[in-house]
């Protein structure tokens, strides 16, 4: 890999959300990685999402843009809320909100633990650059409330009728699956055709994640997502 600075390229351009940049194409694609470097700036994660790919990378290293093969999906016929969950969810065991504490969610996943991980991937430049897209009204949030207090949540990207879930967290048990799953029904009561969720998980896979190859993802995305004036 050639020589990048660690993190955001300061001399890349800042694209607004109205701006487009053209990533290689699919047909090139031979691995998860599609390219390297780059800033976080609106109009580059509109187009990357709008293109299939997400930023993913680690501390001390530049921009990574990936675009996983397989992909996870969540279809809206195939939804799974076990009976444990239906009980949790029926009993109002968490006050379910939406957009109400983004910041309090991707801060929140940025500081779980997650096993044969050594750090998080949700810098800093992640978290305001998300904060952005949220106040530009592409990025949102599902939050669990237990106690007065935010037990988790989960966080993605709205692209018309796509959703892109990028992370989600919890503090006391199922907290995430509760502000997951209420999104999901929320989410396909409104029509949206699919949930992806990246990467597969077993987690993900018993909510009802479906793994499809990625040519057949783009052609999904496609369908559903909506382009920008």
């Amino acid at each position: 890999m050639p020589a990048f600075r660690p993190g955001p390229d300061p001399d890349f351009p800042y694209l607004d959300a109205k701006d487009n940049y053209q990533f290689p194409h699919p047909e090139t694609w031979d691995d998860d990685i599609i390219a390297v470097g780059g800033n976080l700036s609106p109009g580059l994660l509109l187009s990357a999402y709008e293109q299939g790919i997400f930023p993913w990378y680690n501390p001390g290293d530049p921009v990574i843009w990936q675009s996983p093969n397989p992909r996870c999906i969540i279809f809206p016929d195939k939804l799974h809320i076990s009976s444990s969950m239906k009980k949790i969810l029926n009993n109002n065991v968490f006050e379910i909100t939406f957009d109400k504490d983004f910041e309090g969610v991707i801060r929140g996943c940025s500081e779980k633990v997650r096993p044969g991980q050594g750090g998080t991937w949700i810098s800093e430049d992640i978290i305001h650059a998300y904060l952005e897209m949220h106040r530009l009204g592409w990025a949102h949030s599902a939050e669990a409330w237990q106690d007065g207090e935010l037990a988790g949540g989960c966080y993605g990207v709205l692209l018309g009728k796509a959703f892109i879930g990028e992370s989600m967290f919890y503090k006391r048990k199922n907290a995430s699956k509760a502000a997951l799953l209420s999104l999901a029904k929320i989410m396909f009561e409104h029509k949206v055709g699919f949930i992806d969720c990246q990467v597969p998980t077993p987690h993900l896979l018993s909510l009802g994640g479906e793994v499809v190859d990625r040519k057949d993802f783009l052609k999904l995305l496609k369908e559903y997502r909506v382009y920008r004036q």
